[in-house]
């Protein structure tokens, strides 16, 4: 039997209240759901820096998740900080660090929404940290619809990663952040934009698989949002057998 393909996921952390009178981690089901649908194992991850080498070891992806919450802008050399940014700092930090060392192992990497956003902070880049006043008629990136249903459309660059995945030049996404890319890292290739120019995707071709996307492919309300976790998969398995 072929060696089953681990994928980590990164957790929420909530304070005290609701689920528990103590602090608590989260993730939706249909993370989980998405990586096993791929044919993947999904593999939360507690937030324990001094476990991150054996996770490293251990799983053969990684998917950073997406969460209402944003990077401290000090992180890709901000001195301002915008009325509207909320961090949640160990989660930051454990993410960070996960990420560096599952990319240093070159090992397949998916952030979403949120997670495309650290792995931009990771590999150089900086964030708009308030579209509506950076974005001058941006769309409604905080769509006011469920997000199980499309908000807007994407324009996907012709000979990307994202192009080879999803098959399509336009894919209908939804969308959940008031953040996004402002410059991309060295390296990193813009993959996808929204039409007010919001970047909603992006790539590094020097890594086996490292890829960022804005939305919430989790959700599978497109076949090209499915094709994106099997393409992890695929990476992953490549990986082992390499």
């Amino acid at each position: 039997m072929s060696k089953p393909i681990v994928i980590g996921l990164t957790l929420d952390s909530e304070a005290p209240g609701g689920y528990s009178k103590f602090p608590w981690y989260a993730i939706r089901e249909n993370y989980c759901t998405a990586i096993t649908r791929a044919g993947g194992v999904p593999m939360p991850l507690p937030h324990e820096p001094d476990l991150i080498e054996t996770y490293s070891g251990v799983i053969d992806g990684l998917v950073v998740t997406g969460g209402a919450f944003d990077l401290d802008p000090a992180l890709y050399g901000d001195a301002s900080r915008h009325d509207t940014v909320v961090t949640k700092d160990r989660r930051t930090r454990f993410e960070f660090d996960i990420m560096r060392a599952v990319l240093a192992a070159n090992k397949p990497v998916l952030g979403i929404c949120g997670g495309q956003q650290l792995l931009n902070v990771v590999l150089g880049g900086s964030l708009i940290q308030h579209i509506p006043d950076s974005v001058p008629g941006a769309l409604a990136h905080e769509q006011p619809n469920p997000r199980d249903q499309a908000g807007h459309d994407i324009n996907i660059v012709a000979g990307s990663l994202l192009h080879r995945i999803m098959g399509v030049d336009i894919a209908a996404v939804n969308s959940a952040h008031h953040q996004a890319v402002r410059d991309t890292g060295p390296g990193v290739i813009i993959n996808a934009r929204a039409r007010d120019g919001v970047i909603e995707g992006i790539e590094a071709p020097a890594y086996r698989f490292c890829l960022g996307v804005q939305w919430h492919p989790e959700f599978e309300i497109s076949a090209g949002d499915s094709a994106i976790f099997s393409a992890l998969i695929a990476a992953a398995q490549a990986e082992t057998q390499s």
